[in-house]
């Protein structure tokens, strides 16, 4: 594994046409940028893992992935609001 340190705004470069950029860094966690050709596939891991895993069927990974996109939408929402935004 590479690690490397990054401020916001700034970038690294992956291949020839991937390029990732730190936005924002928040107290446990950091908002990404990624731009992409349009063929390249971008998940997050826990999505990734769901999509993989050829043993359940759609309708099960559609429920979980709704329900963990409900959890996070309401979790930002509520950062937000304390923030007083």
């Amino acid at each position: 594994m590479l690690v490397l340190t990054r401020r916001v705004n700034e970038s690294i470069v992956i291949g020839n046409d991937i390029v990732v950029t730190v936005l924002e860094v928040q107290r446990d966690s950091i908002r990404l940028g990624i731009k992409a050709p349009h063929d390249v596939e971008i998940n997050r891991e826990e999505i990734f893992l769901l999509l993989s895993d050829k043993t359940r069927d759609a309708g099960s990974i559609a429920a979980e992935t709704s329900r963990k996109l409900h959890s996070t939408e309401e979790e930002f929402i509520g950062e937000r609001a304390g923030a007083g935004a």
